[in-house]
């Protein structure tokens, strides 16, 4: 076996390398499989740092797994046009691959940040492929679900490699993935990677959904397994439900009222609230509740706004001492501003309306379709005639009320809240 040295300091003293690609480990011990895990052994014995012996692995490994490159289209597309290159039976090529990602699992330092995650999304992407062992894809997903914040969203999208996974990606890995993730310890998981997490999911879950062979268990199971409190805004989410819906125009009014049940419309902007509004695949109690939620939104602005300016200092003798600190400009600025806010409360308050006057035209066709709902059934003494002296009014989601003849009508309708 070759010996391993490493390059001196300036001032003569030995230091471990930077770099991975340095010239200390020598580029034939690569050759074989077995002989690089004996160089790497060496390498530990001499007190180099596990971050160090992380980056060699990830380095080298894509010399006998060109997948595991990040650049592994390139590498694969010349590989694949080169002659000189010796032909291999697939059955070949695959036992080869399974026995290098299960050495290279074994070989990685058992420190948990050590190896970048997408290197390890790559390396798992491969160990799906070729099916390694049980226990070996578990302790890279145990690997993955400790540095998943630091996942980007390519990387995620593996391909689904079962025949009986009727979806494209592996949205099962995914799954697990984020339930190991969740059940870590509170040290671990920072609030920061919860939330970057979150964003990764909600962007994973607007590419998946445009999969017409996914279930809306697997898409609200994905969705559901991250607390509410991750998402500190609903806009991704929201792109996510809507893009199922799109792709999917089957769905049910019930299954659609289960997905935007995932929505807080509390946490939309108010880009995502507008575009809501006028989607007409939204179920009309979503929508109510996002017009509801955007006008609470202006008035608690608005009376924010007002107690700000009214504020007055208990040693102020009655003056205002905002209006003193406030430039014209800035006086200028709120005036402007309450201005618009009071028109969108305008706006709103007529979409309201027109959602209610287009319930009582739905309810007034009901009524007209379905005319033997105003028939009592009235006892064996009276008459058929006296059937025409009461009526019973419905809606929608409302039940039947009586009106008396000659007095005023009113209409009772269900909360909306």
């Amino acid at each position: 076996m070759k010996k391993v040295t490493f390059p001196k300091t300036p001032n003569g003293g030995g230091k471990q390398p930077l770099l991975a690609s340095e010239p200390w480990l020598d580029d034939a011990c690569i050759l074989d499989m077995d002989y690089f895990v004996k160089t790497l052994s060496g390498i530990k014995s001499k007190g180099v740092r596990p971050d160090l012996v992380g980056s060699i692995i990830a380095h080298y490994a894509s010399k006998w797994i060109p997948e595991l490159s990040e650049t592994r289209d390139i590498i694969g597309l010349k590989r694949d046009n080169d002659p000189s290159s010796p032909s291999e039976s697939t059955t070949s090529t695959w036992r080869k691959k399974r026995f290098f990602v299960e050495t290279l699992v074994g070989v990685l330092p058992p420190e948990n940040d050590t190896v970048p995650c997408n290197f390890l999304l790559r390396l798992l992407r491969v160990a799906n492929m070729v099916g390694i062992e049980m226990t070996y894809r578990e302790e890279l997903e145990k690997r993955v679900s400790w540095l998943l914040e630091q996942a980007s969203l390519k990387e995620l999208m593996i391909p689904s490699f079962s025949h009986t996974c009727g979806t494209l990606l592996d949205v099962e890995l995914v799954l697990r993935l984020v339930k190991r993730f969740v059940g870590l310890d509170e040290v671990v998981k920072s609030g920061s990677a919860l939330i970057k997490v979150a964003k990764l999911v909600d962007g994973y879950l607007a590419e998946v959904a445009m999969d017409t062979n996914l279930k809306l268990e697997k898409f609200i199971q994905i969705a559901a397994a991250l607390p509410s409190h991750s998402r500190a805004i609903d806009d991704g989410l929201y792109r996510a439900v809507d893009t199922y819906i799109k792709a999917h125009p089957g769905s049910t009014k019930q299954e659609r009222r289960l997905l935007c049940r995932l929505i807080d419309s509390r946490k939309l902007t108010p880009e995502a609230c507008l575009h809501a509004s006028q989607n007409e695949r939204l179920p009309v109690r979503t929508l109510l509740q996002v017009l509801f939620s955007e006008q609470n939104k202006i008035m608690l602005h608005l009376d924010w706004s007002g107690q700000l300016s009214t504020t007055r200092s208990p040693n102020s003798n009655g003056l205002d001492l905002s209006a003193r600190f406030h430039s014209k400009r800035e006086i200028s600025t709120q005036k402007v501003e309450i201005k618009r806010l009071k028109e969108d409360v305008v706006r709103l308050q007529n979409q309201i309306n027109l959602l209610q006057h287009q319930l009582e035209k739905m309810a007034e066709k009901k009524r007209r379709f379905f005319p033997w709902k105003r028939l009592i059934l009235m006892s064996g003494s009276s008459s058929v005639s006296d059937v025409g002296k009461r009526e019973f009014e419905e809606v929608d989601f409302g039940k039947h009320t009586p009106i008396s003849k000659g007095k005023s009508s009113h209409r009772w309708r269900k909360s909306l809240s």
